[in-house]
């Protein structure tokens, strides 16, 4: 059997981008997210090349249903060997006093309790065998806050906390944990972001060439392969001519 990655949030951008890495590195793939058809898609896509792939279709807010989900996972399914918690958003652009609260519950319970949950459910059985590697998926926004950007920079934030935090639980064991944080990456986000809009979503990108989920697949993978005794516990990914999470340089 060969070692198994689950990865959370794997219909689009980052996630599908990882789960391609690791497909063609000889992973087999536990593959989740709302989005049952382009799972299945995704699926029969990766298993043509001899991956073998698991889809649990459910949302990391709801803890029962991932609890459900995780539980399901039965013999070779069940020792997971990497946890990529890689689910999240961010919802609009308001300044903090007049956002939407219904967008600030969505982003902390995507962004950090379903990360949380999701480590609670894999991380006791990877302690219990002696190995595993957790890579999340944290974000230059959680470095500093910039306009608008507020409770979804918060977020971030909480995700470095808690890496951080994890790989202090941890290091005792063989465990890894990695926080990969990138900037500018071309996926559904800012589409996601602006919900739907297209024509403010492709702005963002506008006169830089950003980063693909490819590129952060390929960081994720080279944390996930160095040695036994090499632990990549932080990653900062820029564009070129993004320098942090405000200044970027444009050119038209």
């Amino acid at each position: 059997m060969s070692k198994i990655a689950l990865i959370t949030g794997a219909t689009s951008g980052i996630g599908e981008a990882c789960a391609r890495k690791f497909s063609e590195c000889g992973y087999d793939l536990i593959l989740t997210g709302r989005r049952s058809e382009r799972l299945e898609r995704l699926k029969d896509e990766l298993e043509t090349g001899g991956t073998k792939v698991k889809v649990l279709v459910f949302d990391v807010r709801d803890a029962e249903e991932a609890r459900k989900a995780v539980g399901s996972l039965t013999g070779e399914w069940s020792d997971i060997d990497i946890l990529i918690n890689n689910a999240g958003l961010a919802l609009g652009l308001e300044k903090e006093y007049e956002g939407n609260p219904e967008d600030w519950d969505t982003m902390i319970d995507t962004n950090v309790k379903g990360l949380l949950t999701m480590t609670r459910l894999v991380v006791p059985e990877m302690v219990k065998r002696g190995s595993g590697h957790i890579i999340n998926i944290g974000s230059v926004a959680g470095d500093a806050a910039y306009a608008g950007g507020n409770v979804y920079c918060a977020t971030k934030a909480a995700v470095k906390a808690i890496s951080d935090g994890l790989r202090i639980d941890l290091a005792d064991t063989e465990l890894r944990v990695t926080n990969i944080k990138p900037g500018l990456v071309e996926t559904e986000f800012s589409k996601v972001r602006f919900k739907g809009d297209s024509q403010r979503a492709e702005k963002v990108y506008d006169g830089i060439k950003p980063l693909t989920g490819t590129d952060i697949a390929d960081v994720a993978f080279f944390a996930a392969s160095a040695p036994k005794h090499v632990q990549i516990a932080e990653v900062l990914v820029l564009a070129t001519h993004q320098a942090n999470g405000t200044v970027i340089v444009r050119k038209q």
